[in-house]
């Protein structure tokens, strides 16, 4: 005999029930069938709309608060084939208020008493919890996109500061980009030596070459020069059109000497590359090769930023910078003229030939000038990096220096095609 026949069903289903009664959830008790038997307080305050809800059935129930159609055969479906589910969230409308609920449901099964057999579940109020997780999503997908808008602006940045770098001197590049306050109108007083170049009769040359071979022709000996510049230690102050001003000594300085030594040092080694590049140049349509003066003057110069607020130019002004200038003017075609400033600096080094006397426009006095040979040092000779080779069977030289790996990768190619047709040969 079962025990439900000694007890009334509906005591027993509150006894069942009591638990849920004060329960801060929306709880609810259905029969096998789906009908509801019981709700709490709670769910007749969570959802007001639903009125007296006693004998509905549960779709019915879930339908008439508000969940959609395809959440309640979900819902059904799962319950009767597992026996428990849980749906974490469901949108319902709450007295024109968005609010949201994780629906928890299981079988409930008692042998002793079969009117305790059907449905339990009940709604939790997630809202403030999902308000909080929604608040977090939408801090990640902001940091997301903040990430995003920092590494696209970083990216911009990386872009122009690589395009800038190409207009400035790597050392005044360094410069501008390390100091830590504003030094724009910084200009200091300081020992350096002068380098100043230029192409003989370049407007011939520009009149003669159509622009795109001017073009080509200008930019590598500018290209050359420049990484001969920058190797030695030297600060690219400008190119006036084919003319180049070098200075040594600013905004980094390895003493007077030094400076010079490495200056003329630059100066050989671009006189040398020009000699290298002349077929190159030749057969790009300058018929008798380029032909460079070179002047170097050492001297207490200005140097720092000077210009408007529109516009700033990071460069030296002084009596050598002329000087140098003037130098390059009096030099003969593919040499190198120096001043007495300048030898005294560097004549234990390098062999120098007098040149004699002239005074130039606003010194009072002559000034020896000098012509530089090379350096004295056979071991100092033969450090430096050597672009052509010439011997009994092949010429290579090297017109573009500022990517030796691609031209080993190009000799190693026509190494290869070589190889190939040999071979082809020795099979016939």
């Amino acid at each position: 005999m079962r025990a439900e026949k000694f007890f009334k069903e509906k005591e027993i289903i509150d006894v069942s029930f009591y638990n849920f009664r004060n329960a801060i959830t929306a709880a609810y008790f259905a029969n096998k069938d789906m009908e509801i038997v019981r709700v709490n307080k709670n769910f007749k305050k969570f959802f007001p709309i639903a009125g007296n809800v006693s004998n509905m059935l549960l779709p019915d129930v879930l339908t008439q608060i508000g969940i959609g159609d395809e959440q309640i055969k979900k819902f059904v479906s799962d319950l009767k084939e597992h026996g428990s589910v849980l749906i974490p969230e469901v949108m319902i409308l709450v007295n024109g208020e968005s609010r949201v609920y994780s629906l928890l449901s299981t079988q409930t099964h008692d042998d002793d008493f079969t009117y305790l057999n059907g449905y339990q579940g009940q709604f939790i109020d997630r809202t403030e919890e999902w308000k909080l997780k929604k608040e977090r999503e939408e801090l990640l997908e902001q940091k997301i996109q903040d990430r995003k808008l920092i590494e696209e602006k970083s990216q911009q940045l990386e872009s122009l500061a690589m395009r800038l770098a190409k207009y400035l001197s790597p050392q005044i590049y360094q410069t501008i980009f390390s100091q830590t306050e504003d030094t724009d109108r910084t200009a200091k007083r300081k020992n350096l030596t002068i380098f100043f170049s230029d192409i003989v009769q370049f407007t011939d040359l520009s009149d003669a070459l159509e622009p795109e071979r001017l073009a080509l022709v200008i930019n590598s000996y500018l290209s050359e020069m420049s990484n001969i510049a920058i190797g030695c230690g030297g600060t690219i102050d400008k190119f006036i059109g084919d003319a180049i001003l070098v200075f040594f000594g600013d905004p980094e300085s390895e003493g007077d000497e030094t400076n010079a030594v490495n200056c003329v040092e630059m100066a050989i080694q671009m006189k040398l590359r020009i000699g290298e590049l002349q077929k190159f140049w030749k057969k790009n349509g300058v018929s008798d090769g380029i032909q460079v003066r070179m002047g170097i003057a050492t001297g207490f110069c200005t140097v720092g930023n000077f210009g408007s607020d529109m516009r700033l130019d990071y460069t030296v002004l002084g009596t050598p910078v002329n000087l140098a200038a003037r130098l390059q003017t009096r030099a003969e075609a593919n040499s190198i003229l120096i001043e007495e400033n300048t030898y005294n600096l560097i004549k234990d080094h390098v062999e120098c030939k007098p040149q004699g006397e002239f005074t130039p426009k606003g010194l009072l006095r002559p000034l020896k000038t000098y012509q530089i040979g090379d350096f004295l040092s056979k071991d100092h000779r033969s450090k430096r990096r050597k672009l052509s080779h010439v011997s009994e069977h092949v010429e290579v030289n090297i017109t573009d220096s500022s990517n030796i790996r691609a031209a080993i990768e190009e000799l190693r190619q026509i190494q290869i095609s070589f190889e190939n047709q040999l071979n082809k040969n020795d099979d016939q």
